[in-house]
């Protein structure tokens, strides 16, 4: 295909997707799918996508999840695209999703959660704006460092230790990204999550090294909370929360609850992050793997698109993740969404829903409409007519 100029000069990023198992493939192609609108309509980035098949049937054929070279090849991407993970057990976590994590060094996982228009929280009048929370979860060592074993097995004096590993250098890199976050955002608030009360030595380096790094901030309001106590704070006082830090087992158990606050876990995503941007970061639904609704195209694909823009925006185009963002309320909005937001649409309508928006919002309906908001979505639309443009399947 000709291009132009103009369209050569824009950036292209590789992306390595890996669907994993479960509803991961179907979530992921559909996050794929409006990807690639958003890149058609907005012309402002390409990307190309390579499919790595590392799941359940790779690890039946070659009995592990990862080829030896599979670092090294990761490592030639700019971001990772990953669906779900299938195992009812530890392997699949640690022979994938923990074996990609840690030794890319994204040692900062960041779950957003919100009340999106057009969905209900289950919450008593808590509509949206209420909750608007970043979750900051330590994502290389903590309670899923990995230290431990099992001894005497069978036996009936077996014992099993599991040794929850913090470091300093680990838990001050984690808080001034924390910190960092925090004062980004408007309300520049943070609550530091412990449980020192009880996990008196790791959790005590925790908060010693959490305080040293607050008194560098003095413009981010800083409090902290029990793991404990603060479940019940989510749950009553919502609208006092912003950023929120947490070790790796607790912001697993927090996040979760609340991806519930907010309507669904399907509405979930999450960011692995290398902030030294050394490594490609890896994005992904918080959902696992669903097979009891594996192949009923009723999974809820909000998270994937989600995850896709949180991609886009790690990428440098701010204004491309948000407008993603935007379009998907608008079809919530609508009355377009899967089961477990209310609604009877299957993953492909809401799919199909969410890229018609994109074009509608960014592209065509501009062109007819320009007193509409986003008028420079219009100026780059124009400029792209007169040269032959991609679609969204040549992406």
């Amino acid at each position: 295909m000709l291009r132009s100029k103009v369209q050569s000069k824009r950036p292209t990023y590789k992306i390595a997707f890996i669907p994993a198992d479960g509803i991961g493939p179907g979530v992921r192609s559909g996050g794929i799918e409006v990807l690639r609108t958003l890149a058609w309509v907005l012309g402002d980035f390409h990307l190309e996508f390579d499919r790595l098949e590392w799941g359940s049937d790779y690890y039946t054929k070659h009995g592990k999840y990862i080829p030896e070279d599979g670092i090294d090849t990761l490592k030639g991407y700019d971001a990772l695209l990953f669906g779900s993970v299938a195992a009812l057990d530890h392997v699949q976590f640690w022979g994938l999703h923990f074996a990609i994590c840690q030794p890319l060094q994204q040692y900062a996982n960041v779950r957003p959660s919100r009340v999106l228009r057009g969905t209900t929280s289950p919450l008593k009048d808590c509509t949206t704006g209420d909750i608007d929370w970043v979750i900051i979860r330590e994502n290389s060592e903590g309670e899923y460092a990995g230290h431990g074993g099992r001894s005497h097995v069978g036996q009936a004096w077996e014992v099993g230790t599991e040794v929850a590993i913090f470091t300093r250098h680990g838990v001050e890199r984690l808080m001034r990204f924390a910190f960092e976050t925090a004062r980004k955002r408007d309300r520049r608030q943070i609550t530091i999550v412990t449980k020192s009360n009880a996990q008196r030595h790791g959790l005590m380096l925790w908060d010693d090294v959490a305080t040293a790094v607050a008194k560098e901030y003095p413009d981010v309001e800083c409090d902290t909370m029990f793991a404990d106590t603060m479940t019940t704070r989510m749950v009553l006082h919502p609208d006092s929360l912003d950023t929120i830090v947490a070790t790796n087992l607790h912001a697993d158990i927090l996040s979760d609850l609340a991806a519930s606050l907010t309507g669904s876990i399907g509405l979930s995503p999450e960011s692995n992050l290398d902030p030294t941007r050394q490594n490609p970061s890896m994005f992904a639904p918080v959902h696992g793997r669903a097979f009891d609704i594996a192949g009923k195209v009723i999974a809820n694909p909000i998270a994937s698109f989600w995850a896709a823009a949180e991609m886009v925006r790690w990428l440098g185009h701010e204004s491309a993740a948000e407008s993603l963002l935007e379009c998907v309320e608008n079809v919530c909005e609508a009355g377009v969404k899967t089961p477990d937001l209310g609604g009877n649409a299957t993953m492909e309508e809401v799919t199909h829903a969410v890229c018609r928006e994109l074009e509608r919002e960014l592209g065509f309906a501009l062109v007819t409409y320009p007193s509409l908001r986003r008028r420079s979505a219009l100026e780059k639309y124009k400029r792209r007519l007169g040269f032959e443009s991609d679609t969204p399947s040549t992406l």
